[in-house]
């Protein structure tokens, strides 16, 4: 009786430990029983015992690592599933309006246009080129009342994405998802967007600026995942590349 109360205050890891332990040890209590010959069965026992360390090795470190690696696989898949998602609905649309405000874009624009042969020695090339370009736009070119109604639009997309626990081992996205709401709750917080002064359209600027920075790179990093994982995505991806003027998704010649 004793036993069972403390076998139901024990986690289950324990109460799994004892259950086997004494499995165990009936087993060779019923070989001895059986079969009598006590100096095979303690011959069995501390051969058993010998190879106990090994296939603790091979539980405990190998089979471990490969569950870990297989569900990080797992883990990334729904992590880019999500981000795709994301620029479906939102990024993409969203870039190709802030590129189309930003001055100085013709300088890199060429870095931008995505082939089908890049390898990841390109992708990782432009990345390099653009660590040090200042994404910026010029406010005065932009909607912002059309900015505004498009984010307002997206607000409950965006806060489903927010919630979901995969998100959390990407700073990155989670940076650029927190720098989108940040912009969508300054451009709600004015009643008129209409006749602003110039202070604050700069803050407006420098907040749409962040957002447009942290597109970008998330833009890149998931062309180039496209390209390796999902050539029929990465397509038209490419066709509807937000940097690209003439970009457009029917496919000519």
């Amino acid at each position: 009786m004793i036993f069972w109360f403390l076998m139901v205050r024990l986690s289950w890891q324990v109460r799994l430990g004892i259950i086997l332990v004494l499995a165990s040890v009936s087993i060779y209590m019923a070989k001895f029983l059986v079969l009598g010959d006590p100096e095979n069965t303690y011959y069995y026992v501390f051969n058993a015992l010998g190879f106990l360390p090994i296939n603790v090795l091979f539980v405990t470190v190998i089979l471990n690592e490969l569950l870990s690696i297989r569900a990080k696989r797992e883990r990334l898949e729904k992590l880019n599933m999500v981000i795709g998602t994301f620029f479906s609905e939102v990024g993409t649309t969203l870039l190709t309006s802030l590129s189309d405000c930003d001055p100085d874009l013709d300088k890199v624009r060429s870095l931008l246009m995505i082939r089908n042969d890049w390898s990841d020695e390109d992708f990782r090339r432009v990345s390099d080129n653009l660590a040090g370009y200042r994404y910026r736009t010029d406010v005065k070119k932009i909607d912002l009342k059309l900015l505004r109604d498009f984010l307002h639009e997206q607000r409950n997309f965006l806060l489903r994405l927010l919630e979901n626990p995969v998100l959390l081992e990407h700073q990155a996205f989670t940076e650029l998802l927190r720098a989108v709401f940040h912009l969508t709750e300054e451009l709600e917080g004015r009643g008129s967007l209409t006749g602003l002064p110039a202070a604050d359209l700069a803050h407006l600027e420098g907040d749409i600026d962040r957002v447009y920075r942290n597109l970008g790179g998330q833009w890149i990093a998931y062309m180039r995942y496209l390209k390796t994982s999902y050539p029929y995505l990465f397509s038209l991806a490419m066709r509807t590349n937000p940097f690209d003027q003439n970009a457009t998704p029917v496919i000519n010649g």
